[in-house]
């Protein structure tokens, strides 16, 4: 059993808006529901209740009530949701309209705007009333290649006010990544900024720009957000002629703000897979299945409330964005951030929960990590009063990453390491603010959601790993991939191992007490004389190792078996020796098992990561097979992969 390292007071359980919605289910369905466990149990048991309590606890707003919750609910895929209920999903993320601060936008330049409510409001308005005014209509496509800025929410908003479908792309992707995916979806209308800043360097986006609007015949309007200060503009290649400012793309007398009302199902967002093996699936949300879930995780789950100041740390390439963004419908203030994570050695992102008054901060494993490892201590210097809850995903979150959050962060703060995808827009596993939090340990499965860990058998199982899944059909599964018009592509992706049985594709193992492990992506797992082992298992030991920034881990055909390689990224002027290289094998080997011990470890000096920041084991490991990386604009880093091929020290 993992330690406990924090408990929720009784204050804090007993104004958990999740207790009220216990308290309220219990008195309503004349049930005894005493618990997490009890609740979540009903949750799945229960269904069309559950999403039906949840409707009416988070107040959705829809023009027509729905006439049915769940239809045909022993298909999955094909279950059905809120039939006939009519509602918009910015409507419900636009309920306020007064002084208070909606949006906050940070950028690593120091640069800080914001917006109230009512400006947000009569921004989305002025915006909206030029869409509708250019012919934009239900189900028309619009796309951003935008930083994570308030203008790119207005346009979302705007966007999905009318009814139209988003899809954004964060403005670090290479031209070739763009079209591989807003190429495949035919936007009308290019939101774009003429470039953004990262890590001290202003990145010009003009040239791409005028890129993509040539390649995309569909596209009928550029409009280009001017970002970037004028002494950062020198040099900027020419926008496209058809190209209009934002500003000047407003409607200048605008049409009264109004909102599509939809069916529940009606196409919301675009997202994309990473790619990294092949042209990106777009995987196809719809609206209300997204609200729902993430007004679920985000009230019951992660306990965020109107006023709420709220900080996730993610582009606008990463389904992150779309949940932080969500956030508005419940009254709560979005903290948005565009630069590096580590500005100012990590202290501009810390110091802002004092200066902004965040109450939820999210961020990755990664990043917490590293602030270990740089020796950073948040807690020197600051409050962190306002902190409540720390939300970390992108990676799995090492036990020892938990011991530093606690010694040196914050020791009254839960700490929700969550788990999902942007196939699901939402989690699985997750957070909880009546639970306690256990080191290394991802707190409970998610209402609704229901989580099994199955082993090669299909069985489930407990206290074992195996491959996680979901057994029961839940509203935020996509409506489909784009242009999988026999919806074959969908299924094959999630249903070929277990038919009616989501299979995730992650590696893990749930505890005793209904925690949950992560280990890796299931096609990422090692094999080394027919053991199961996942990559995290073996990250969470190297990061022990002081000289170790970064590394990546991959099993190598050798012979009739596999052999685990290790690529590791060291501190500035360490060089990886005889000494190092057995020190690292002694650390694995102690707390793990001989068979995780890596066969090979060389250095690199870097690691590839996607544009999201998330380890590329598969690219790695095609290239140290020979073989093609079949899509290396899904990467932040594609030169990396030089580093991985024709290593003396792999060859057979």
């Amino acid at each position: 059993m993992a330690d406990i390292l924090w408990q929720p007071s009784p204050e804090r359980i007993d104004s958990a808006q999740v207790s009220r919605f216990m308290a309220k289910v219990s008195a309503e369905q004349a049930l005894e529901l005493g618990n997490y466990a009890a609740l979540h149990r009903w949750s799945i048991e229960e269904p069309a209740a559950f999403w039906q309590s949840l409707w009416d606890f988070c107040e959705v707003r829809a023009s027509a009530p729905p006439q049915e919750i769940l239809v045909d609910a022993d298909r999955m895929p094909g279950a059905r949701w809120f039939e006939g209920a009519r509602l918009n999903f910015a409507e419900n993320l636009l309920r306020r309209d007064d002084d208070g601060t909606a949006v906050i936008s940070l950028l690593e330049t120091g640069a800080r705007r914001e917006l109230s409510w009512r400006e947000l409001r009569s921004r989305v308005q002025a915006l909206a009333s030029r869409l509708r005014r250019d012919g934009i209509q239900p189900g028309d496509r619009i796309a951003g290649f935008l930083p994570n800025i308030e203008e790119t929410v207005v346009c979302m908003l705007a966007a999905t006010s009318v009814g139209a479908t988003w899809s954004s792309c964060s403005p670090d992707f290479g031209f070739n990544g763009v079209l591989d995916r807003f190429g495949q979806i035919a936007p009308k209308v290019l939101f774009a900024a003429d470039g953004y800043y990262y890590n001290g360097k202003a990145c010009d986006c003009t040239e791409r720009i005028t890129a993509i609007a040539g390649a995309i015949e569909s596209l009928e309007q550029v409009v280009v957000i001017d970002l970037l200060a004028p002494g950062d503009r020198a040099g900027a290649h020419p926008l496209p002629d058809h190209a209009t400012a934002f500003e000047d793309y407003l409607d200048a007398d605008p049409l009264p703000l109004s909102f599509e009302q939809l069916p529940f199902d009606h196409p919301l967002y675009i997202m994309y897979s990473s790619g990294t093996t092949g042209v990106p699936k777009c995987i196809l949300h719809g609206a209300g299945g997204t609200l729902l879930q993430h007004l679920k995780e985000h009230r019951l789950h992660a306990d965020l409330r109107e006023g709420d100041v709220f900080f996730y740390f993610t582009t606008c390439g990463w389904m992150m964005w779309n949940w932080l963004v969500s956030g508005l419908a419940s009254g709560a203030t979005l903290l948005l951030y565009d630069g590096s994570p580590f500005a100012q050695d990590g202290a501009l992102l810390l110091d802002a929960i004092d200066s902004e008054g965040i109450n939820i901060f999210g961020t990755s494993a990664k990043f917490i990590a590293a602030l270990e490892k740089a020796g950073v201590k948040p807690a020197q210097g600051r409050s962190l009063a306002s902190l409540r809850t720390i939300l970390s995903t992108g990676s799995p979150l090492s036990p020892e990453s938990f011991d530093y959050v606690y010694r040196d962060f914050k020791s009254d703060v839960c700490l929700s390491s969550i788990s999902g995808g942007t196939d699901i827009i939402s989690c699985f596993v997750g957070g909880c603010p009546i639970l306690p939090v256990r080191r290394g340990e991802i707190q409970c499965a998610g209402l609704g959601m229901a989580v099994e860990i199955r082993n090669e058998d299909g069985e489930a199982v407990v206290g074992e790993k195996g491959e996680l899944v979901c057994t029961r059909p839940f509203p935020s599964m996509p409506l489909g991939f784009w242009g999988d018009h026999d919806g074959a592509r969908y299924r094959g992706a999630y249903f070929d191992n277990w038919p009616g049985v989501w299979a995730q594709g992650d590696y893990g193992e749930e505890s005793p007490e209904g925690g949950f492990l992560i280990f890796g992506r299931s096609d990422a797992v090692l094999n080394p004389g027919g053991v199961r082992i996942g990559t995290a298992e073996i990250y969470r030991q190297v990061e022990r190792v002081e000289e170790v920034l970064d590394s990546v881990v991959v099993g190598q055909e050798w012979g009739d078996d596999v052999r685990v390689v290790l690529a590791v990224v060291l501190a500035p002027g360490v060089q990886l020796d005889g000494a190092l290289t057995e020190r690292i094998k002694a650390t694995i080997r102690r707390e793990t098992t001989p068979r995780h011990v890596p066969a090979v470890i060389f250095q690199v000096r870097e690691i590839p990561r996607t544009i999201s920041g998330k380890v590329v084991e598969l690219a790695v490991r095609e290239v140290i097979h020979g073989r093609h990386v079949n899509n290396e604009d899904a990467l932040a880093n594609p030169e990396a992969l030089e580093d991985f091929r024709d290593r003396p020290e792999l060859r057979p």
